[in-house]
């Protein structure tokens, strides 16, 4: 009761000032939103930004948690295979939990530090209100960057992301790209060796022994797109117990959490859908092409187009980012036919490039983004289809 009195008074002695934004935003976090409705409404609701925001961090969070698990196996299993004889016994321990922590929870601090840092000097520079809308964004940034990416290059990203990717089109509900995607993407061209994906990652005071040469390996997607033999099982695939991005390795937890924001309201079951339904046409075309013997296995393309078509849905970041990602509802497509036709051409073109550039095998990141560009024009046409229908119904009851 004293912090949110001390808060109160600090609100009101910095009322009108620079510094008011702040306040209300540290306000708004611990306790309400900074303008809410009292009475004559039409509608109440115990839903608004916040919660929303939360509801998806909640989502988020076991595929945080497993991600620092899998950190940790990852680095032991790259010491030691014997480990991978029996992923889910070795999986859960505490020294996978110690090494994973003390690499992924920098990142997600580094994440939401500096991003909510540029949050607060944009909101007093131009006085408005600090969005709740980063809070989903400073937790999905260090589940989609591979976990030995340097702290400074992340907080370089994260700088440009918020502010190319938001702020300079007016803040949350205002952008036109995803922030988290856009830090990906200046990751991914700003430094792309270490984006490639072609290293499982091994823990520093193993690689200062100097045996980190002998323990390095291709990730998944690495070893498929070099045509190697890949080793893990369809169940270590799907529960995750393998090399990848933090958050994105359990496809099981990530359905975990389509279904809390399908039946929250939050996600759009429809681009879900179909963007794992446009993964799979495309994969099964790739498979057609093996099978008709129209590329053969020296070619560079071979390994990715053999995958089977449900595999693709497994590896990578497809299931991540049909789940969290595409379904952004600033960014998306917002009628329901547009809907059906944006997030399958997400998941088409993902594994279109996935397939096509071998030098970097994931391309869902690309897909979502160049399709956040043309969700506005996907709508537009629905929108005008729907019209062109009810001038004809309307001429037809007319005569």
């Amino acid at each position: 009761m004293g912090l949110k009195s001390n808060l109160h008074n600090l609100k009101e002695k910095y009322k009108g000032t620079k510094m008011a934004p702040a306040f209300n935003a540290i306000h708004t976090f611990l306790y309400l939103p900074n303008e809410i409705t009292h009475n004559g409404t039409h509608i109440k609701a115990a839903d608004d930004l916040k919660r929303t925001m939360n509801m998806v961090i909640m989502a988020l969070v076991p595929c945080l948690i497993f991600g620092i698990f899998n950190a940790g196996y990852q680095h032991y299993a790259a010491i030691d295979p014997s480990l991978r004889a029996d992923a889910l016994a070795n999986f859960f321990t505490f020294a996978n939990f110690t090494v994973g922590a003390w690499t992924v929870l920098p990142l997600v601090i580094v994440s939401y530090g500096v991003g909510l840092i540029v949050e607060f000097i944009f909101a007093i520079i131009k006085g408005h209100e600090v969005e709740e809308g980063y809070l989903v964004t400073g937790m999905l940034v260090p589940l989609i960057v591979p976990v030995d990416i340097p702290l400074w290059m992340l907080s370089v990203a994260v700088v440009f992301g918020v502010v190319i990717g938001k702020e300079v089109f007016g803040g949350t509900g205002m952008n036109i790209l995803n922030p988290a995607l856009t830090i990906r993407a200046f990751l991914f061209f700003a430094y792309p060796t270490w984006m490639s994906g072609d290293k499982v990652w091994i823990h520093e005071a193993v690689a200062r022994t100097g045996t980190a040469d002998a323990i390095s390996g291709e990730t998944i997607l690495g070893a498929y797109a070099q045509n190697a033999e890949v080793a893990y099982s369809a169940f270590d695939k799907f529960f995750g117990f393998i090399p990848g991005s933090v958050g994105e390795t359990s496809t099981f937890l990530i359905l975990i959490g389509a279904a809390i924001l399908i039946l929250s309201k939050i996600g759009s079951w429809r681009i879900i859908l179909s963007t794992f339904v446009g993964a799979a046409v495309m994969g099964l075309i790739f498979n057609q092409i093996v099978v008709a013997d129209i590329i053969t296995e020296s070619s560079k393309f071979f390994g990715l187009m053999n995958t089977p078509w449900y595999e693709h849905l497994m590896i990578g970041g497809i299931a991540f980012g049909a789940v969290y990602m595409a379904t952004d509802p600033v960014t998306a497509s917002q009628t329901n036919k547009g809907k059906w036709i944006y997030g399958f051409l997400i998941g088409f073109i993902s594994i279109m490039i996935r397939v096509f550039n071998p030098a970097y095998p994931e391309g869902v990141f690309l897909a979502i983004l160049l399709m956040n560009v043309f969700a506005p024009t996907i709508d537009h046409y629905v929108v005008q289809g729907n019209v062109k229908k009810r001038l004809k119904r309307s001429k037809v009851k007319i005569a």
